[in-house]
């Protein structure tokens, strides 16, 4: 949500969103199926037993995947264009030693040295980019700053989703735009980018346009 606008929010307007957001039956359903699918994809990418390596939850929002992240054996670093969203994403690293916070646009780049995140959780945001520019910006720096898997979300070209969020849009005059691809559109940026896909979990198949993939960084010597 936030990586999309220029308003920042306040610490009042993410606490409102926090309680709305996901109050809704529908809303329910997509959040926890969004976080059986992230918590299988955790399962894949945890670090093991040598440390605690980092974690990036790019854009953070208000923290609602923190617990999952933190509870598979990151140190997690959250980061959001909005400063609220960020103090309210720290304020549930509640187990962590580590509850580092940073102020972003990915659109300009991020501000870490290169593979220092073994894991990186990139969320409802890419289909907020609808130029290709955009996002092979996007999954360049992402893959720049990655050392192992990324777990990323986009909307597939779908027609029953794009004919419902067509008809929400004349009730209810959103603004909100959201880009679409063709499922091999995704696939090739994601590779043209650096990674390789390793899975692709629709959010509910046929119904909602919503998917989450994981993607492990290619090496070198795959490249070549």
């Amino acid at each position: 949500m936030s990586f999309s606008r220029s308003h920042r929010f306040s610490q009042e307007e993410v606490a409102a969103y926090e309680r709305r957001r996901y109050r809704g039956i529908d809303q329910r359903l997509v959040d926890w199926r969004e976080k059986k699918i992230i918590q299988r994809f955790l399962r894949l990418g945890s670090p093991g037993s040598a440390g605690r390596p980092l974690a990036l939850d790019a854009p953070c929002g208000y923290g609602r995947f923190s617990r999952l992240i933190l509870e598979r054996g990151f140190e997690l670093v959250s980061a959001d264009f909005s400063p609220a969203m960020v103090e309210r994403a720290r304020a549930k690293g509640y187990e962590s030693s580590f509850p580092i916070g940073i102020i972003v646009d990915m659109k300009a780049g991020l501000p870490f040295r290169e593979s220092c995140f073994q894991l990186i959780l990139c969320l409802r945001f890419f289909h907020h980019l609808h130029l290709p520019a955009e996002r092979r910006v996007v999954l360049e720096e992402l893959n720049r700053v990655c050392r192992d898997k990324l777990v990323i979300s986009f909307y597939r070209l779908q027609p029953v989703h794009r004919l419902q969020r067509a008809l929400r849009r004349l009730i209810r005059r959103s603004p909100t735009r959201i880009s679409m691809l063709p499922l091999t559109v995704f696939r090739q940026e994601a590779e043209q980018a650096g990674f390789e896909v390793k899975e692709i979990r629709p959010l509910f198949r046929g119904i909602h346009a919503q998917c989450i993939a994981l993607l492990q960084k290619k090496t070198e010597k795959e490249d070549g």
